[in-house]
């Protein structure tokens, strides 16, 4: 599904360095480096591979000086519980890529690997900002009007608590305001329905808390929002916790794919409809693109210190590609020193 923002420009970030994890995704590390590789090429940026240097020896004969490597053949699987970057992963190339970060030598983390590991080796190295209760994954999903919808969170937070939802829509709020360009976002908390009343207790103890909010100035709550309606458009920013918004995003992405597989069947079933998709052809490739999650790349791991950014688990060289355009704007965006500067606003409402 495509992103909101544009491709950064050389001209603006040629002093920025992303450091990069190859290792631990479903594609070679090969692949992922070649697009971090072109990432160099087309942002002029540094990028730091973190891997399997004598794997990676194929690639970097091509490489562009801005491009270096930092050993690490170790690396955490998909199926490695997330502890291990405590103890038999400490060494692996995604806890080494993220301690470089926490070190001052790189901009930011982009990593295709284990989520739960991900998120706990961010947490545990790197750090969450001060005063936020835990970090968040938050993807830009497409819409109607084309401005994108921020979803807070798809994953990191299986199990939370109302403060926990208080505080996405919060951080979510920021995160509109200097990524998406939002003078003043709209926060919606995804529910079985939109009335006040409706939910569980979680979402209801969230309702109050976020309207609370919204009373006090901190954000524009408009209140509960239904899963048909989060691609509409009528909102900015929509609270999830970890467990429906990843089921509201996979969900997404298997219609998207469902959708295109059927358009593509019906289209190449006669003369006629083939004729029509030759005609349609630049509409559907539109369409195509507009839906296509490797032109997002992944999600930011928002709360977190320094920037952190989540490849699809499924990268390829593309979508690594943009996963480092998306670290890129979210280090340019100054959202880590926006929530930093307002952790005020979001402990005076616990």
């Amino acid at each position: 599904m495509a992103a909101a923002s544009g491709n950064p420009t050389k001209e603006t970030l040629v002093l920025m360095k992303i450091i990069v994890d190859v290792m631990g995704g479903d594609s070679p590390c090969t692949t992922l480096a070649q697009g971090a590789l072109h990432a160099a090429t087309a942002y002029g940026v540094e990028i730091l591979l973190v891997g399997d240097e004598q794997a990676l020896e194929p690639v970097l004969k091509n490489a562009p000086a801005s491009v270096s490597v930092w050993n690490a053949p170790s690396f955490v699987t998909m199926e490695d519980d997330h502890y291990a970057v405590r103890t038999t992963k400490a060494d692996s190339s995604m806890v080494q890529a993220l301690r470089l970060l926490a070190e001052g030598k790189g901009d930011a983390v982009v990593s295709a690997g284990n989520t739960g590991a991900l998120i706990t080796a961010a947490t545990l190295y790197v750090k969450r900002i001060r005063g936020v209760r835990r970090a968040a994954l938050a993807p830009i999903l497409p819409t109607t009007t084309g401005t994108g919808a921020l979803l807070i969170d798809c994953g990191a937070n299986v199990e939370c608590t109302p403060e926990y939802l208080l505080q996405f829509g919060i951080i979510g709020h920021f995160y509109a305001q200097k990524l998406m360009h939002k003078e003043i976002p709209s926060v919606g908390l995804l529910n079985v329905g939109t009335e006040d009343t409706k939910g569980d207790s979680l979402r209801l103890a969230a309702f109050d808390l976020l309207k609370k909010a919204d009373e006090q100035g901190i954000l524009r709550f408009i209140g509960n929002i239904e899963g048909r309606d989060v691609l509409s458009g009528q909102v900015d920013v929509i609270v999830a916790d970890g467990f429906s918004g990843n089921v509201l995003l996979k969900s997404i992405e298997g219609t998207a794919l469902f959708f295109l597989q059927e358009v593509k069947t019906a289209l190449l079933s006669s003369y006629r409809s083939k004729l029509g998709a030759l005609l349609a052809k630049k509409s559907l490739s539109k369409l195509k693109e507009k839906m296509n999650y490797r032109k997002v790349g992944g999600s930011p791991l928002v709360g977190i210190a320094a920037p952190v950014i989540k490849a699809h688990g499924s990268a390829d060289a593309e979508t690594m590609q943009s996963a480092i355009a998306q670290a890129i704007a979210y280090a340019k965006g100054e959202i880590i020193s926006a929530i930093e500067q307002n952790i005020a606003a979001i402990k005076t409402t616990d």
